[in-house]
């Protein structure tokens, strides 16, 4: 069974219209569409290799809230994005430690 849909009332001009309204929007769409990442996890171990600091380092972190660990059972992780927004950007600041 073929189904249709007839238009009434509506002119080729609105119906143009139309269509190029929707073609100006799957364009922005297009040209602003970022795909979501999914979360990326990282065990304790791979966080101090990427930070370079011992394991007693990342525990510590996390008694002081610098780090936030999440668990399954006993195993514990890390989101990749917090531990990339819990860096410091250390720039040259006047009345800082690089002055």
């Amino acid at each position: 069974m073929k189904q249709s849909t007839i238009i009434h009332d509506v002119t080729p001009d609105e119906i143009a219209n139309l269509f190029q309204g929707l073609q100006k929007q799957l364009t922005d769409l297009k040209m602003n569409f970022e795909p979501k990442k999914p979360t990326e996890f990282l065990t304790r171990n791979e966080v101090a290799e990427l930070l370079k600091v011992d394991l007693s380092t990342i525990h510590n972190w996390c008694k002081q809230n610098k780090l936030t660990p999440f668990g399954i059972g006993n195993r514990i992780y890390f989101k990749r994005s917090d531990i990339e927004n819990t860096l410091v950007n250390l720039g040259k600041k006047k009345g800082g430690i690089n002055d």
